[in-house]
């Protein structure tokens, strides 16, 4: 299946994104009355469900080893700079369409097409902050920042996620093991063991940023 190759949109004249056809579909009428009706929701919300990120081209599939928005929020709280995080109290179950309403469309390629950012392109791939990523998708709390590492391999690396937090499926053909969201099913990218790299668990999370959002060690829980 080919690919359509986007270039000088409104948003940015010098980007060249490459989507995977099927992840550009017409517009969903609940998207197109958010889109319609921003003040419908707050803000903050909307701006974080319909964010377009040019700076980080999606393909459909990459070839080497490294490999939906809720509006309800994580049960997450900071103290002391100690994170404490529960995953979400249940499975957050979506339609297709409804997916498509509140996720960006990298976030659904990736997510729930299971899609692949390319290699060096991702917004965490070199970022260390402390704090704690959750799912992109549902806002459940995933990694912990103190487990991650730099692998080299072009995206984000983690040595294990929190309790509970992620699943892990074989892929059709046996040669890797997926990980996705245990609440959402949203996918995060594979899991690979045995390479050798210094962490507790001799694992690699190889996870695609868009599939991530970052909370800072110091948020207020109540926002």
């Amino acid at each position: 299946m080919g690919s359509h190759i986007l270039r000088g949109s409104p948003i940015t004249s010098s980007t060249t994104i490459i989507f995977n056809p099927i992840a550009i579909a017409k517009p969903s009428p609940i998207l197109s009355k958010l889109l319609s009706s921003p003040n419908s929701l707050p803000a903050s919300r909307f701006k974080t469900h319909f964010r377009i990120s040019p700076r980080k081209p999606i393909a459909s599939s990459v070839s080497s080893a490294g490999f939906g928005v809720s509006f309800g929020r994580s049960h997450r709280s900071f103290r002391g700079g100690n994170f404490v995080a529960m995953a979400a109290p249940g499975p957050v179950q979506k339609s297709e369409e409804e997916w498509r309403a509140v996720l960006s469309p990298e976030q659904f390629q990736i997510l729930r097409q299971k899609g692949t950012e390319y290699p060096g392109t991702g917004e965490y791939d070199k970022f260390f902050g402390d704090g704690v990523y959750n799912c992109a998708g549902c806002g459940t709390p995933l990694y912990k920042s103190t487990t991650k590492f730099n692998s080299g391999c072009g995206w984000p690396a983690f040595y294990e996620g929190l309790p509970g937090a992620i699943n892990r499926t074989p892929d059709p053909d046996g040669r890797r093991i997926e990980i996705t969201c245990a609440a959402c099913g949203g996918h995060l990218g594979h899991v690979f063991k045995g390479e050798g790299f210094p962490t507790p668990t001799n694992e690699r999370h190889c996870v695609n940023s868009i599939s991530l959002t970052f909370i800072p060690a110091n948020s207020d829980p109540s926002q």
